[in-house]
């Protein structure tokens, strides 16, 4: 008997909506500069997505679980410990972010992936913070577009997508509209040793998970809505395209996946 979600990547049972996942960074969701308003546009623009799309969203830890993790680390934690310290920022954050949803939100957000992706079948939205030490919140966010075979993965920075050079520190870095997987796994090898709190391009567990299911990835400035509203709509967005098919038009960094 064919259970519903069973497929290919991207395959939908005709009675649900396609799946988006959006994994939004901590250094989005809190910058200083209005964010209580920022919270209030993001989760009416997560409800209108959710008129066409089941969603998953996952939010990270931000400069918040950075500053526990570093102090944590001073004091001797192990690196278990300050993985669980961030996981517990991660995690207020995603209540936050839940409580300004309201439903089909669920008010207390899951804690791991399984919880999440039962939720997933009985609930429009789904806000999750971190689930367990060794996974970022953006591979718990691969790892639930793998096991939803999600149409898509957005991920919001704090730039708009990814460039050949930090462009908060060069004015002259410029934005790479397309990579295939082998490109960003590389890329993503080459950006992070694993240590708590980390700031890097992506987790390398999630690239491995999204590549390996063939399941497009954009990389977006998570405070511009409207485009992020496009990328989860599937383009053409200003950022990173990662896999997927696009529409031309590369050169100047907006393209549309499958």
């Amino acid at each position: 008997m064919k259970r519903v979600g069973d497929g290919p990547p991207g395959a939908l049972a005709s009675n649900r909506p396609p799946r988006v996942v959006v994994s939004i960074g901590g250094s989005v969701l809190f910058t200083g500069h209005d964010d209580a308003g920022y919270h209030h546009a993001l989760a009416q623009l997560l409800h209108r997505l959710a008129r066409d799309f089941a969603l998953v969203v996952t939010t990270g830890g931000g400069r918040t679980a950075r500053e526990y993790i570093d102090t944590g680390r001073r004091l001797g934690l192990t690196e278990v410990e300050l993985d669980e310290l961030g996981i517990e920022v991660t995690r207020l954050h995603a209540r936050l972010l839940a409580g300004r949803l309201g439903p089909p939100a669920p008010a207390v957000p899951p804690t791991t992936i399984a919880g999440a992706v039962d939720l997933a079948h009985h609930h429009r939205i789904v806000v999750l913070g971190g689930t367990e030490p060794g996974h970022t919140t953006d591979a718990v966010a691969a790892l639930l577009a793998v096991r939803l075979r999600a149409v898509r993965l957005v991920n919001a920075t704090s730039v708009p997508g990814l460039f050949d050079r930090d462009p908060r520190v060069d004015r002259k870095a410029k934005r790479i509209a397309r990579l295939t997987w082998p490109e960003f796994q590389e890329v993503v090898r080459r950006s992070t040793d694993g240590k708590a709190g980390q700031e890097f391009v992506f987790d390398r567990l999630g690239a491995e998970a999204l590549a390996r299911a063939d399941i497009p990835l954009w990389i977006v400035d998570g405070r511009d809505l409207e485009n992020l509203s496009v990328a989860a709509r599937g383009g053409p967005a200003v950022g990173t395209l990662v896999g997927g098919v696009a529409a031309t038009d590369l050169s100047s960094g907006r393209s549309a996946a499958r």
